[in-house]
């Protein structure tokens, strides 16, 4: 069986991290969700960046869009050319969400990293993407920074599927399950004697990027005991996440909410690209299987797992090992909530850099197409 479907079988959703209107167009995406079981798609700066970037599928949208109103903003010609690629993804894995009652087959679309820590400002822009694309499987991604924390709970309440990016440390999962149950209370005394329509959201808890700034740590010190946690660290981390997410969403304290058929807020594997060559290419998806998880993957990465990924149901094993192992990273000098602290700041910054670069290049491509009278 392709171990892409016995993953599902494992009760963990495989969603593709990127996007592209080729993709679509090509009916790759298609192909994906009815032969590999793809439940899920996710985007962001970066990933539009690459796509608008890379050869010439949209100039063709952009002459469109010119030719109707040659002042419009670069950034408004982004977001209609992204809106325009979110809609198409989710129409594809609409039966997914269907078939699923909602549980999965969502699209997710970021707002702007320029608004990380702008509280108000992100609400307005996740309301105003929501209602921009209006399909019932979107998701919105907002970072989980201190200003976007706030923003999660009133965006849920509000009922907007909510898609919570750039989490790397046990803190950050805390303040994001928090700040979910918060929304969900909020959705709740909004619809008095009503039938709640609850949100969907996941908790996208970012994996590789703590290898690859502790790893480089653990060599400096040298030590055989420190060179031992190499390549360990960033499960252990999600492990330990993922054992919170069953105290949380699986406990008493979430109860009511569950009888009353709220969703639990899963925990999405982010950032699970193997970046170091010495490790395995499917690292990060083999060591991070579990019921009520989603995996978002390369396509790469996706191609590998095809290829020989080996499933079974990990995250739930050697927890104890995987505490012990993070408790000794203060005996090598190593703060890690120093680390993810910077790590979800540096993540902000290449998010902001991508959607510059993004912008840059649509602005180029614009003047072409004006100084060819947008024909």
């Amino acid at each position: 069986m392709n171990p892409l479907e016995q993953i599902l079988q494992c009760g963990q959703s495989i969603w593709l991290d990127s996007i592209s209107r080729d993709l679509i167009s090509s009916g790759e995406l298609q192909r994906l969700v009815n032969e590999d079981k793809l439940r899920g798609v996710t985007s962001n700066p970066t990933i539009f960046e690459q796509a608008i970037n890379r050869g010439n599928s949209y100039d063709d949208a952009l002459r469109t869009l010119l030719q109707a109103d040659e002042k419009q903003t670069d950034k408004a010609l982004f977001e209609a050319l992204a809106v325009a690629d979110i809609r198409n993804a989710t129409d594809v894995l609409r039966p997914v969400y269907d078939a699923t009652e909602g549980g999965d087959g969502y699209v997710s679309l970021e707002v702007s990293p320029h608004l990380a820590n702008d509280t108000d400002g992100t609400i307005a822009e996740a309301k105003r993407l929501w209602n921009a694309v209006q399909r019932p499987n979107l998701m919105i991604k907002i970072p989980a920074t201190p200003a976007g924390i706030p923003a999660i709970a009133q965006s849920i309440g509000a009922g907007v599927n909510i898609n919570v990016t750039l989490m790397f440390s046990l803190r950050h999962y805390e303040d994001v399950t928090q700040a979910y149950i918060r929304g969900l209370g909020g959705r709740e005394e909004a619809s008095p004697g009503k039938t709640v329509t609850w949100p969907v959201s996941v908790a996208s808890f970012f994996v590789s990027r703590v290898d690859n700034i502790v790893d480089p740590l653990l060599e400096k010190h040298g030590s055989p005991e420190a060179l031992a946690l190499r390549g360990k660290i960033a499960i252990a981390n999600a492990k330990l996440a993922y054992r919170r997410f069953r105290e949380i969403f699986h406990g008493e304290s979430f109860a009511d909410f569950r009888n009353k058929g709220a969703h639990v807020q899963r925990p999405l594997w982010g950032s699970t690209g193997t970046k170091n060559p010495a490790y395995s290419d499917v690292l990060y998806l083999e060591q991070l299987i579990g019921p009520d998880t989603v995996n978002t993957v390369p396509p790469k990465t996706l191609d590998a797992f095809r290829d020989h990924g080996r499933v079974h149901e990990t995250l739930t094993e050697n927890v104890a090992q995987a505490e012990a192992d993070i408790a000794r990273l203060p005996d090598f000098g190593i703060d890690l909530e120093a680390i993810t602290e910077k790590l979800q700041d540096d993540g902000v910054d290449a998010f902001a850099a991508s959607y510059d670069k993004l912008l840059a290049a649509l602005k180029t491509k614009r003047q072409d197409i004006v100084a060819n009278h947008v024909a």
